[in-house]
């Protein structure tokens, strides 16, 4: 082998072991937000699905019941909490609910909330048209602010051997500090758990 042709082959694995090391970070990257897309098109883990209207003319006569919860991770100075214990609805009938958060602290934060709903048998059936999961949420100190939730569910329930029996959902929201706002306020380090920009939890 000639020195040329031992430099081209140098080269070439060169190239090969760059490209693969970008489409390595690449797909490092890419893993949160894409498992989120999944979650999210097929009700996994408990995660409502994504819906822009609800069923056309889906007005099933079996009442479900939808209770609320909320939860504040101790990094976030918000008081945060359901304006309704629950909802009774048909199935195929749009619903509403709403979530009020308050700034507990003496300057601007900033909050990103995850959510599921359980039992989880029942994510790909509650389908959500509004909500304000997974997109940061700043309140100015002392300020209040009120957060719908807009969402229907799937008259297919009813027909699932898994799921017919089943009459109440409950959905669940926990704010979590946002990571920005942690490094912003220099207390990255004290945080606990927060919420990063590819909208994943990190303890």
């Amino acid at each position: 082998m000639t020195p040329e042709d031992l430099k081209r082959r140098n080269r070439r694995t060169g190239i090969a072991a760059f490209g693969f090391v970008a489409f390595m970070v690449g797909v490092s990257f890419a893993a949160v937000p894409l498992y989120d897309l999944f979650c999210r098109m097929t009700g996994y883990n408990g995660t409502p699905m994504i819906y822009s209207e609800a069923a056309p003319g889906g007005r099933d006569g079996t009442a479900m019941t939808v209770r609320f919860n909320a939860t504040v991770h101790p990094g976030l100075p918000w008081d945060f909490a359901p304006e309704q214990a629950q909802v009774v609805l048909r199935l195929g009938e749009e619903g509403m609910g709403f979530y009020s958060a308050r700034n507990l602290s003496d300057g601007p934060v900033e909050g990103v909330s995850t959510y599921n709903v359980t039992p989880e048998v029942v994510g790909r059936y509650f389908h959500k048209v509004a909500c304000f999961c997974f997109e940061a949420q700043t309140l100015a100190a002392g300020q209040e602010a009120q957060m719908p939730l807009a969402f229907w569910i799937d008259p297919k329930i009813a027909e699932d051997p898994n799921t017919r029996g089943i009459r109440t959902i409950t959905v669940s929201y926990t704010f979590y500090r946002s990571l920005a706002d942690a490094e912003r306020a220099g207390a990255l380090a004290n945080a606990g758990a927060h919420v990063g920009r590819g909208n994943s939890v990190t303890r």
